[in-house]
């Protein structure tokens, strides 16, 4: 017996995993975050403020008041806005319809892998897929142009062309509909944990002091659910205004983004000077900053909640 203890303790010790086992699976993730973000961004902090030569200077910041980079700045945040808020709606509801609203669960696969898909489809194939399906020989485009209708006044009409409505793909309403392809998709996949973690205790609790459905969702499930929906909004807000390929395919470039004034910087195509591009880019860290930390913030109200 009291070998045999002995041998078990021995055993207990010899088995036990040695700490720094457990550090090389994370190596790779630390290794891949020096190599493409802190480098990268050290880089592109220290080129801010260095001139072609590498000498130090200021001016490269001064570029941030010109007009063209704050209206690109203005046009980027435009965009951001509108599709993080109708994204962010439209995703809500769907997210709603396969969680809460009881949808069959056929249906939920489908939507759950669907926004999976176009959550991270993006760049030249989205681009290409919209123009195919929109643009002024796309398939819808040829398609409505086929069709005769009738208008208020009786007459027929034939054809039906959606660019003499005033719609153009490549216009900035053509980029906000192509960037909230990929939004409402990641909407759904962001705000779906959030639905499901609501109790069924509180809407019982609820119901049991007389609370109708809408008592239930203003003064219950809305406040809670209210920091994952902005922190969800503010992640779309963020993948919008990073966005480059997407518009600069769909749009070569016409429309002055501030991700599209950066390239135009550093590639020397149109415009030639990096260290511009750089303090161009710092600028964008600084919004992604501050996205990041209301992210965050909202993201502990929330699980502060789902916890409880």
């Amino acid at each position: 017996m009291e070998i045999s203890r002995i041998t078990g303790i021995e055993n207990k010790k010899t088995n036990r995993p040695n700490p720094l086992v457990n550090w090389i699976g994370v190596l790779p993730f630390f290794l891949f975050i020096l190599f493409f973000v802190i480098l990268p961004s050290t880089n592109l902090f220290i080129g801010a403020f260095q001139d072609n030569r590498g000498n130090p200077t200021l001016a490269n910041i001064a570029v941030l008041t010109n007009p063209y980079v704050l209206k690109s700045f203005s046009i980027s945040l435009q965009v951001s806005t509108i599709t993080s808020f109708v994204g962010g709606v439209f995703g809500f509801f769907v997210a709603y319809s396969i969680t809460i609203g009881k949808a069959p669960r056929w249906m939920r696969n489908i939507i759950m892998t669907f926004s999976g898909l176009a959550a991270n489809f993006g760049g030249v194939p989205l681009a290409f897929a919209f123009i195919a399906t929109l643009g002024h020989t796309g398939f819808i485009t040829t398609f409505l142009k086929n069709i005769c209708w009738t208008g208020v006044d009786g007459m027929q009409t034939c054809p039906f062309d959606i660019y003499e409505t005033g719609f153009n793909l490549y216009s900035l309403m053509g980029l906000t509909l192509t960037y909230i392809y990929f939004e409402f998709p990641l909407m759904v996949l962001t705000i779906t944990p959030a639905l499901e973690g609501l109790k069924r205790e509180w809407r019982e609790a609820s119901e049991n002091l007389g609370g109708n459905t809408f008592h239930y969702w203003f003064y219950i499930a809305l406040p809670v659910l209210l920091p994952s929906i902005l922190a969800a909004m503010i992640l779309l807000f963020a993948s919008a205004f990073g966005a480059f390929a997407t518009a600069q395919a769909l749009t070569g470039g016409s429309i002055y983004l501030v991700t599209i004034l950066i390239g135009q910087q550093i590639r020397g195509d149109v415009l030639n000077n990096p260290n511009e591009g750089y303090a161009l880019a710092l600028g964008m860290v600084v919004v992604m900053a501050l996205c990041i930390a209301g992210y965050s913030i909202l993201q502990r109200q929330t699980a502060r909640w789902l916890k409880s």
